[in-house]
């Protein structure tokens, strides 16, 4: 089956993908600290944002932040641009991205993360959640977008914000985690942590010890450059190297955020998103449904029609995952990438959330990854980051599309291509899944080689 992209249908382009002057991205904002994030700007969004927020009756703003070095510096900028607006600022110091949101949640607070999540120390970015632990609707991003094009001025004196400090945020968000799974016993198991230097390097490891597990970790000692650097859930060959020297039972890689999650079973096999819903897929209940995106990989489609499961793919963003879970009234749904959402324990993807389910889902079996899987088995799927300098550029190519139509009538109905442009980089992402690994490679290539020419 092909796989018409989001891009482009039918000789039309969505215009979105095209916006030169949006900020938000499809995960807040995010950039280089150099230059996209620089502490000017960063002033200029909190008194935007704190502007608008104050507008919808809003006064008071949680900000939690990763372990980048630059998180000291934004943490400040934004600190002083919301205070000139007249909002109250409650500092959390670092926690992970699904921390913050619950406590916006439980405080009926709106909150934000200074945080890239998987990217490097170099980059930098704002996530904001609104009073519900949800992410920002893009009607209240627009607002802030155009309140960026005025001039800051800030409120007088007598009506300036002040800021205060959340003392036991870490703590809240470890007892709402370990409430979540009252029946969770972890006391059998070994397990290796992987906190990629990031916001999960103090809380992952109480959470798990707590409810008995026997816990190492490793990417736990940020200093504030090595952030996602050859660890977490986007570089697994470290917890992997760790596990095969090791006793463990299972591995689990966080990002520098905690919103993505993949897991490592004892010998070696990497979990993605796509197994993760497998798993958690045999504990939905009768009246729900399953959203993917349109990185799902077709396997897990067809189990899913098989078992009278009820499925639908999402543009690709947690965000749309998320909006789609809302709509439908549905709880599960998630990415390839990590990215999980539970609504029934959360309120937003959150890796620990995901890693515990999939542990309680499993503890019948006596914590067997691989008895889990033994009904599933992906198609194989071929996934290019090409760094470019004008994904534009290569969008609104015919001589690319014309190919792309070629690659598709070639697979016919035994596969997919998927190209679009990332939503925080400056790459396109080229995708060709079909029944067998070469021809997957070989298509994949052939398009990207093509781009490069563009």
């Amino acid at each position: 089956m092909t796989q018409i992209t989001p891009i482009r249908k039918s000789g039309e382009f969505n215009q979105s993908y095209l916006r030169k002057d949006r900020k938000f991205g499809t995960d807040g904002i995010r950039g280089p600290v150099t230059s996209t994030m620089n502490p000017l700007f960063v002033t200029k969004l909190g008194w935007a944002a704190g502007s608008i927020l104050l507008e919808e009756g809003i006064s008071k703003v949680l900000i939690g932040k990763d372990t980048r070095i630059s998180g000291y510096m934004l943490e400040s900028a934004l600190q002083a641009g919301f205070i000139s607006a007249g909002m109250d600022v409650i500092l959390l110091g670092p926690m992970p991205t699904p921390g913050v949101s619950f406590l916006a949640n439980s405080n009926n607070q709106v909150g934000l993360v200074i945080s890239a999540s998987h990217n490097l120390f170099e980059d930098n970015g704002i996530k904001f959640f609104n009073k519900d632990g949800q992410k920002f609707p893009v009607e209240l991003e627009r607002k802030i977008e155009n309140k960026l094009t005025e001039e800051m001025m800030a409120v007088e004196s007598k009506n300036l914000g002040k800021a205060s400090r959340m003392s036991d945020a870490q703590g809240r968000y470890i007892e709402f985690c370990k409430s979540s799974f009252t029946n969770l016993d972890l006391s059998s198991l070994s397990i290796l942590l992987d906190c990629a230097n990031g916001a999960t390097y103090s809380v992952a490891p109480k959470v798990f010890s707590e409810l008995g597990a026997k816990v190492h970790s490793i990417g736990a000692s940020p200093d504030g450059i090595n952030i996602n650097q050859n660890c977490g859930s986007t570089s697994p060959d470290a917890l992997k190297e760790e596990i095969a020297k090791g006793n463990f039972d299972i591995g689990i890689a966080f990002d520098g955020d905690g919103d993505r999650i993949l897991i490592i079973a004892a010998d070696g096999t990497v979990l993605d998103g796509d197994d993760i819903l497998f798993i958690l897929s045999k504990q939905i209940s009768d009246n729900s449904g399953i959203v993917g995106t349109l990185m799902t990989n077709k396997s897990l489609e067809l189990h899913f029609q098989e078992n009278k499961i009820d499925f639908v793919r999402t543009d690709v963003g947690d965000k749309y995952v998320l909006q789609k879970l809302t709509e439908k009234a549905w709880h599960l749904g998630g990415e390839p990438s990590g990215h999980v959402i539970c609504l029934d324990a959360a309120q937003t993807g959150d890796a620990i959330i995901a890693a515990l389910k999939v542990l309680d889902a499993i503890k019948e079996e006596s914590f067997s990854l691989s008895k889990a899987l033994e009904e599933f088995e992906k198609f194989p799927q071929t996934l290019i980051n090409l760094k470019v300098d004008n994904p534009n550029k290569i969008i609104v190519s015919d001589r690319f599309w014309q190919k792309v139509t070629d690659t598709e009538l070639q697979l016919g109905e035994e596969g997919r291509v998927l190209i679009r442009p990332s939503g925080t980089e400056p790459l396109i992402r080229i995708m060709v899944e079909s029944k067998e690994q070469k021809i997957s490679d070989d298509l994949c290539n052939a398009l990207a080689d093509l781009a490069q020419t563009i």
